[in-house]
């Protein structure tokens, strides 16, 4: 017994369809030639139209694209983005927190240990596995893990030997007029305008109220 696959489905749809498309085009075409005509060409925009939209690969790709993009957001809403550490960029943070006080762009330096470095993401209180978050912040310093904090991209020139860092709000101070240098800033931002560094689209979509 021969297999049945979609393509063979198909082609038995179109000749069930063809039966009685055959009758109407013989009924359509008892009017006159003009009427006729226009009976013909709806029916090839009609046949078009169905063509571009269900057995063109194209329109597939782009359904099953959003379906993906849905269920992804679907779960990192239901997850609560539980894996995301250290202020990635893994979904919308928006609306922004009034008691976060620095934004995405800013330039900072450390207060304690005076290394410079620019803004790349933050969260309304430390996350990171939990054993991190234990040795980190031990219960004399909970008041830190539970305020904000920031992913720094760190100056180069600092030469602490840190690429990045992440850091609560309170060991955090911004400065302007002074520029970072870092082999990935451009990935995150495109120029600096003396006071602050712009995002690039991706990022600006993440933190829009930044």
């Amino acid at each position: 017994m021969p297999t049945i696959n979609a393509l063979m489905i198909i082609q038995l749809c179109v000749l069930m369809a063809a039966f009685p498309a055959q009758y109407l085009l013989a009924q359509w075409y008892r009017t006159d030639s003009i009427q006729g005509l226009q009976v013909i060409e709806r029916l090839i925009s009609y046949w078009n139209n169905f063509r571009w939209s269900y057995l063109s690969l194209k329109p597939w790709a782009r359904y099953l694209k959003n379906q993906v993009v849905k269920m992804r957001n679907w779960y990192n809403e239901g997850e609560e983005f539980s894996h995301a550490y250290f202020a990635e960029p893994t979904r919308v943070r928006s609306p922004r927190p009034e008691f976060v006080q620095f934004n995405v762009g800013m330039v900072i330096i450390h207060k304690q240990l005076g290394f410079s470095g620019v803004i790349i993401g933050w969260d309304v209180e430390a996350r990171g596995p939990e054993e991190w978050l234990k040795q980190k912040y031990p219960p004399e310093k909970q008041h830190l893990r539970k305020s904000p904090h920031y992913r720094i991209l760190v100056n180069k020139y600092n030469k602490i030997g840190l690429s990045t860092a992440y850091i609560p709000e309170e060991n955090l101070k911004v400065i302007t007029g002074h520029e970072v240098f870092h082999p990935d800033l451009k990935v995150y931002f495109s120029t600096y305008d003396g006071v602050r560094y712009i995002m690039q689209p991706w990022l600006k979509q993440i933190y829009p109220d930044d």
